[in-house]
């Protein structure tokens, strides 16, 4: 029996409610391994770097028998977590797993991978997918994998080199259309009719042929049908914002367009109101300004700390995004993480051949250009030396309360000091002497390596000097490394 199923399927097709009802379904049996769903954009789900500890940490906890075997594996090597994934998925998964006894537990336990595509590193999701197949060696406990992804060139090449036995594949954009549209008009009549009792509009509403318009714009996407469907319900009139919907878009062309059409729609409508041309253009510029912020952040930020962030008012963030609850995930405590309902906005809006609207359009290396110079300005205006202000020198990071780090050290300059290198190095900014990365390094560097000391991220500050140092046609001034 093959130990890896690929759900495979485009954008927006349903990969993810699948392996979240998996997931939860194998939960409830007590027969849930350990799940990771990967997000690009999502700070530690964007990358491979926890996944194996992580599972690990899952694994412990939902198999009582097996902890015991794990934390022997981290007593034998304290770095484990330093380590390559293929030496931690040895000694932290298979290892453990492979010493269970038979009656020890239950003979079979599942893996839920969802969104491997969204996994930054086209090399490790190779190397993740050889380490999943691995699997099959295992012999008194089974771990059957269920991976859902795009069908991404690494992922295909990934499975290529795994004999076919090994894994089974289902294509979900290969269903029959007939059965797709169903369920997406089940979908449309419950969310709408969700719409007509909150709005109070009479019984009829929507009418059949407005609903089978509906099914035929989404195109086999169900992200299209959730998408219009916050749409209709966040607006005032939900008449007028299904009226919108079903005269700007065609019936024909591919799902994708569908998806971009449902897109520019709601980011028009964000935008409408009786403004000059001049009012227009700034409210454009606002509006693609934040949008690239939040669409390029390599971790989600509060729109508290993205307005500092961007040295926009809260208030003015607030109000350009407040009408685009059907895209983002805007929660009302606005210090917590903004986040995109689903992956396709974030490649609509990088793509000028799918964003055909250029008001709306954004340069993926400019919008990380300009949130490396925001960390930056960030940084030389917060960090200074004994940033948390502890006074006695030597004192241990373990010994201060988490409380009087985060007081001094907000999420928003966290982010900064973690990221401003990476964003340096996707904007493919050129860099010269005396500049604003010379200048911070000049005066900030020993403030930034303290800073990421008490975040625990000192190791995490060396790997990014070195990188930046590669890239820089003039070396770091003498004077920094001099007194470093």
């Amino acid at each position: 029996m093959p130990c890896i199923f690929w759900l495979n399927g485009l954008a927006g097709t349903g990969k993810s409610t699948v392996a979240r009802t998996v997931a939860a379904k194998y939960l409830e049996k007590d027969a849930l391994g350990a799940s990771f769903f990967f997000s690009r954009g999502g700070g530690d789900v964007g990358h491979a770097g926890k996944f194996v500890t992580s599972i690990a940490v899952q694994l412990a906890n939902n198999i009582p028998p097996l902890k015991h075997n794990i934390c022997d594996a981290i007593t034998e090597r304290t770095d484990i977590a330093n380590q390559s994934l293929r030496d931690q998925w040895h000694q932290l998964v298979l290892g453990p797993l492979s010493k269970l006894a038979g009656n020890d537990c239950l003979s079979r336990y599942v893996l839920v991978v969802d969104a491997l595509d969204e996994c930054e590193d086209g090399n490790n999701i190779r190397i993740l997918l050889q380490l999943l197949a691995e699997a099959r060696s295992l012999e008194t406990v089974q771990l059957r994998v269920f991976l859902t992804s795009r069908p991404e060139i690494p992922i295909r090449h990934g499975f290529y080199h795994i004999p076919e036995a090994e894994h089974k594949d289902f294509v979900l954009h290969n269903i029959s259309p007939s059965i797709v549209d169903r369920d997406i008009s089940i979908f449309l009549r419950y969310n709408l009719r969700l719409v007509r009792k909150e709005h109070g509009l009479e019984a009829g509403w929507p009418e059949e042929e407005a609903v089978r318009c509906l099914v035929q714009h989404a195109s086999g996407l169900f992200i299209w049908a959730a998408t219009a469907c916050r749409f209709v319900r966040e607006g005032l009139f939900a008449e007028e914002r299904l009226r919108i919907i079903l005269e700007g878009g065609n019936l024909t062309g591919t799902p994708e367009e569908h998806l971009n059409g449902i897109y520019i729609t709601v980011l028009r409508t964000s935008i409408q109101g009786s403004y000059t041309e001049q009012e227009s253009l700034r409210l454009h510029d606002l509006l693609r300004g934040v949008l690239g912020a939040i669409v390029v952040l390599f971790s989600p930020l509060s729109l508290e700390s993205l307005s500092k962030m961007l040295r926009i008012p809260k208030q003015r963030v607030d109000r350009t995004l407040k009408d685009l609850h059907s895209i983002f995930d805007i929660p009302q405590d606005q210090t917590h993480p903004l986040r995109l309902h689903h992956p396709s906005f974030r490649d609509f809006l990088l793509d000028k051949n799918r964003c055909s609207d250029l008001h709306f359009w954004v340069d993926e290396k400019h919008a990380h250009r300009t949130l490396a110079y925001a960390c930056i300005r960030l940084m030389s205006n917060s960090l200074k030396q004994d940033v948390c202000r502890q006074e006695l020198p030597g004192i241990l990071v373990t010994d201060v309360e988490s409380s009087r780090i985060e007081q001094y050290l907000p999420p928003e300059v966290k982010y900064a000091c973690l990221y401003w290198i990476q964003h340096l190095q996707k904007s493919n900014a050129q860099l010269c002497d005396n500049d604003e990365v010379y200048q911070f390094l000049q005066a900030h560097l020993l403030h930034w390596l303290e800073t990421l000391g008490w975040m625990g991220k000192a190791s995490e500050g060396i790997l990014a000097i070195s990188s930046l140092e590669a890239q820089i046609p003039v070396s770091i001034p003498s004077s920094i490394t001099t007194e470093s």
